[in-house]
């Protein structure tokens, strides 16, 4: 499948005849090839997190580690060997500290993150109570990363525009002042001409369906490259729209993560699963198949360049102007399901920065994620590129 060009140049009337976006020319999403700007930049809220080795209230040890949507993104895409900035608020405190100096330590640049002598970072528990069943806990409110201001984006598109500029739904949903953030750097990326990519990554706990529907229909025609999950689509279409109602978006409480590595993520106000979910209808299938592919054709009508779906143990799906493609999952053996969605993020911009096509993405992507559900933590089992063909080695290998 490859990119044709738009027809009927609809793109630049939507954006009110703002300059054309990377994916006008082609169809889909190319990212722009100014030289001397970072490949990606990302901001949100990054936290310190404790992992337990079972109940908390029975006590015991934790190790400690740092945990964010954006930040899983940056670590992995600077293990993949670009070059990626992150801007956000961490508290003038050791916690504060900790985050930035794992960041570093992982080749994400952090010049533009400041400390907020005001409040504290954040903190994430993490609690395993089954094989295959973790709770997460959340202490974030009045935190310095929900602080996060304008002014934190506008010095990092002054510093350096990125070429890619990454955006997660969670950012908009800390406070006013962080949706500020957020809307000031849809703005920066157009005036810059830098391609947008948005994973919904839809957060309950933190706003309400129809709240996050409301914010992400505004952004839709300024994205060039959305990533959600199925059950997250609905929260991008227009009111009224076939599937678009809001109060069934993300309805699931656990999305449709899978153990082999296509998707996952920190679902930041659910339980974490890792167990594959049961084989649907092959009718219910089909209905559900030509459901995504509706909502995904509405959204690339509306200026999305390009709608990536993912779907757990099923793989993913891209969908652009040139038609669809889809990809299974990578099957490994399921460790921890948590960072899965942020690892696939990072693998789907990697291949787009080097110019791959939607099945160069995919491929990628589905790697990346099941590296991530192999392995424990939010982004410690990220692969760097030399590791990619690692999936592909016959069980027992050694490598010497």
């Amino acid at each position: 499948m490859t990119g044709q060009p738009d027809s009927g140049g609809g793109e630049d009337a939507r954006r009110g005849g703002a300059a054309p976006r990377p994916a006008a020319a082609t169809g889909r999403p190319r990212v722009p090839r100014q030289p001397g700007r970072p490949d990606v930049l990302t901001f949100g809220e990054t936290m310190v997190a404790l992992r337990g080795s079972g109940p908390l209230k029975l006590g015991g040890t934790m190790q400690v580690s740092i945990a964010g949507a954006e930040s899983n993104v940056a670590i992995g895409l600077a293990r993949l060997g670009h070059d990626v900035r992150w801007a956000g608020a961490v508290g003038e405190d050791e916690a504060g500290q900790l985050v930035l100096r794992t960041l570093r330590a992982e080749g994400v640049e952090v010049s533009g993150a400041s400390a907020d002598p005001g409040a504290p970072t954040g903190l994430l528990l993490f609690e395993p109570r089954l094989p295959e069943v973790t709770r997460v806990h959340y202490y974030r409110a009045g935190s310095a990363g929900s602080r996060l201001t304008a002014g934190v984006v506008e010095r990092a598109f002054s510093a350096a525009p990125p070429r890619v500029l990454h955006l997660t739904g969670i950012t908009p949903a800390l406070s006013p002042t962080a949706h500020s953030a957020a809307r000031h750097a849809l703005q920066l990326a157009q005036d810059h001409g830098s391609l947008v990519c948005l994973d919904v990554n839809f957060r309950a706990r933190l706003w309400t369906a129809e709240k996050a529907a409301g914010v992400l229909r505004e952004w839709i025609p300024s994205v060039d490259v959305l990533i959600a999950s199925d059950d997250e689509l609905p929260l991008c279409l227009p009111e009224g729209a076939v599937g678009s109602g809001a109060s069934g978006a993300a309805g699931s409480p656990n999305g449709s993560q899978g153990v082999e590595g296509a998707q996952g993520g920190e679902k930041a106000q659910e339980t974490e699963r890792a167990q594959e979910p049961e084989a649907a209808p092959q009718g219910a299938a089909h209905d559900t198949a030509a459901t995504i592919a509706s909502q995904a054709g509405l959204l690339l009508d509306l200026g999305v360049g390009e709608v990536v779906v993912k779907l757990g143990a099923d793989g993913a799906t891209a969908f652009t102007h040139g038609g669809s493609l889809h990809q299974p999952a990578k099957a490994v053996r399921a460790v921890d399901a948590v960072g899965a969605g942020d690892a696939f993020v990072a693998g789907y911009l990697s291949a787009l920065l080097d110019d791959e096509e939607p099945a160069g993405c995919l491929e990628r992507a589905v790697t990346t994620g099941a590296f991530a559900v192999a392995s424990r933590g939010d982004w410690e089992g990220a692969p760097t590129r030399s590791e990619l063909g690692m999936l592909g080695a016959p069980p027992g290998t050694v490598i010497r």
